[in-house]
Formats: structure tokens, C-alpha cells, sequence
């Protein structure tokens, strides 16, 4: 059933919302997926305890001894409290019903030869002496020394209380996600932004404009400005004296020889005096 709901490109709620019900079960996986290397499955002697502190009561360690059959080697207080005994190497399927334990079985080996995130929802039914639980069990794969996927780290947490013990359990659902559908859909890093790839930002600063200077013959452009200056309507008193000039400053900017020189510079631009006519 995940096989064809991520074939489809759907999202099932069921895991997040039990992961809201559960935080720690969010815990343990995200200290699991921090753990894995290059999408490899997470060795047995990387874990720390101190990673997983707040849910250690309700966290074990399983080792793959036959196929379907998984021993405790750890458990934390609230595993063993629902049994009522320290289940210290017991099979896994102790915690569950009779009519459960050869389907929990399979999950289990298909869990370490996928290998993959297993999730189980649990329910206990009321008794005498015991209150109805409903609860959540995770399975992650890691990597004994070895190498090979014998080991797994796993939650089982529960709502309710416990009442008389032996708890036993029946899953009433369970879902097993690859752990390459999990690379499949992680974040990635866009491809525009990638550092590596294939089109680079050029971030080479643009050549500075140069202005071209004035051949000779051609008027400057601060000489027709000069010219428009003088020319323009207004009083008449002073200004044929400043006329005279302005006109001898754009008789020099026309016979100004140019640069031949291989760059522009400011000298290349003839100069030019400002006349003020100030009557």
C-alpha cells in the first residue's frame, strides 16, 4: 500500500499524526536520519543515548537472530514495565497477540532486508485490571559491526494506563517506508542555488563605459552646451563680449588634434573655460 501511494505522489497523514500524538517518536527519527551517512544505513556503535535522552523510557534495541525473529538486547523502563519483568532477551513478539506475531514476524524481516522505517499502531483491549491502550511502534534499521542490517533501534509507546501486567498487543496498521523513497522525497537543494552546478553566476564586475572624445572638427559636447548657454534669449547687455569668447573656446576645441592613445583618459577631452557674464 506505500509502495502505491508514493507511486501516486500521495502523502498519508497517518504517520504525522501520530508523530504529533508521539513526539518521541519524531525524536528517535530524526537522531536516526542525523546519524546516516551518504543515505546508508546507521551503524549500532554510532548510537548515543545521550542523543535520544527523553526517550529512552520507551526505546530498545533488537538483533535479527532467524528470519522474522528479532531479540531484545535493551529496553528502557516503560517497555518493561508492560510487560511487568525485564524482557532482556525476549523476542519481540512477546509484546504481542498470538494471531499477531507471525504477520509482525514478516514485517520485521522485510524490515531489515528492505531496509526500512517500520511503523505499527498497537492496541491492547480491555480487561479486568487492564484499561484499553492504544500506541505506536516505530523500527529503525542499523548496521551491526559487521556491516550487515542485524540490528534495529525501536519505540513503543503507548496512551493510557498500563493496569495488570503482561500487556500484550494486535496491530491493528502497519507501513514500512524504504529508506530510498525517504532520499527521494528530502528536501534537496535547488539547482539554480547548487554550488556545483553546471551554469555558473558570472559575477564579473561590467567593463566601466569610456567616452569617446571629440575628433577634431566636432564640437564638444561641452562647447555646444557653452554655445547654447550664451545664445540663449535674455538680456542683451554684456553678452557680446562673453559671444566673442565662447566662440574662440569652440574654435580651439575644433583644432584640438586628438589622441591616438590606447585607452581614454580625461586629458583626452579639450578644456574648456567657463565665462560668466555677471552685468
Amino acid at each position: 500500500m506505500t509502495k502505491d501511494l508514493d507511486q501516486m505522489n500521495i502523502v498519508s497523514l497517518q504517520n504525522h499524526i501520530g508523530k504529533l500524538r508521539f513526539p518521541v517518536l519524531s525524536e528517535v527519527e530524526a537522531y536516526w536520519q542525523a546519524l546516516r551517512t551518504d543515505g546508508d544505513v546507521p551503524r549500532r556503535a554510532d548510537l548515543d543515548p545521550r542523543g535520544i535522552e527523553g526517550a529512552l523510557p520507551y526505546a530498545f534495541i533488537v538483533e535479527r537472530i532467524a528470519p522474522g525473529v528479532a531479540r531484545l538486547r535493551l529496553a528502557g523502563r516503560h517497555v518493561n514495565d508492560l510487560m511487568g519483568m525485564e524482557v532482556r532477551g525476549m523476542p519481540l513478539t512477546a509484546f504481542f497477540e498470538s494471531d499477531a506475531r507471525k504477520d509482525l514476524a514478516m514485517r520485521l524481516e522485510e524490515m531489515f532486508q528492505t531496509p526500512g522505517i517500520l511503523m505499527c499502531d498497537v492496541v491492547s483491549r480491555a480487561s479486568l485490571g487492564k484499561p484499553g491502550l492504544e500506541g505506536r511502534l516505530m523500527l529503525l534499521p542499523l548496521k551491526s559491526d559487521l556491516g550487515d542490517v542485524s540490528r534495529a533501534i525501536g519505540v513503543l509507546v503507548t496512551q493510557g494506563e498500563i493496569g495488570t501486567s503482561p500487556r500484550r498487543f494486535s496491530v491493528s496498521r502497519s507501513e514500512l517506508k524504504e529508506i530510498s523513497a525517504l532520499d527521494a522525497t528530502a528536501p534537496r537543494q535547488s539547482e539554480g542555488a547548487s554550488e556545483d552546478s553546471a551554469e555558473e553566476v558570472d559575477f564579473t564586475p561590467a567593463a566601466p563605459k569610456l567616452t569617446r572624445p571629440a575628433r577634431p572638427g566636432e564640437l564638444t559636447r561641452a562647447a555646444r552646451r557653452l554655445l547654447a548657454a550664451v545664445d540663449a534669449p535674455g538680456p542683451k547687455t554684456g553678452k557680446s563680449k562673453a559671444r566673442a569668447e565662447a566662440r574662440t573656446e569652440v574654435q580651439a576645441s575644433r583644432t584640438a588634434p586628438a589622441d591616438d592613445g590606447p585607452t581614454f583618459k580625461s586629458t583626452q577631452v579639450p578644456f574648456l573655460r567657463v565665462v560668466h557674464c555677471d552685468d
